[in-house]
């Protein structure tokens, strides 16, 4: 229905309108699951660090919650280090559970301000 709605106001307006795609039904239901904890509020960082040290290799996502603690107080937070792209797990293989393998993600340093290029001819002179 908002599709049409959303093509009836391009229309209007002059403005073309097409929807290019739909996403897979589980990468869907998995993003709306981990949306739920994407605050700030919820990453605790002593948990946060002692949950990235437990996905140093990849395991299940239970079996790594459980080496940090309480699965109630530690999942919200895994569940934030995937939706910030710290922790990684194949979203669309399957609905998220306890045998989920969840792995650390490789720390890629990012340009102060976006500007690399400008960065590099600096360094070069």
């Amino acid at each position: 229905m908002k599709f049409e709605v959303t093509a009836a106001a391009c229309a209007r307006v002059g403005w073309g309108f097409e929807r290019v795609g739909v996403l897979d039904p589980v990468l869907a239901a998995n993003l709306r699951w981990l949306s739920g904890y994407r605050h700030p509020r919820v990453r605790r960082d002593p948990v946060a660090a002692k949950l990235l040290a437990a996905f140093a290799r990849p395991r299940g996502l239970l079996a790594g919650v459980r080496v940090v603690g309480d699965p109630i107080a530690v999942l919200p937070v895994l569940f934030h280090l995937i939706w910030r792209g710290e922790l990684a797990v194949d979203l669309e293989a399957g609905l998220l559970s306890a045998a989920t393998q969840v792995r650390r993600v490789a720390v890629v340093a990012e340009e102060v301000g976006g500007d690399a290029d400008a960065s590099a001819a600096a360094v070069a002179g």
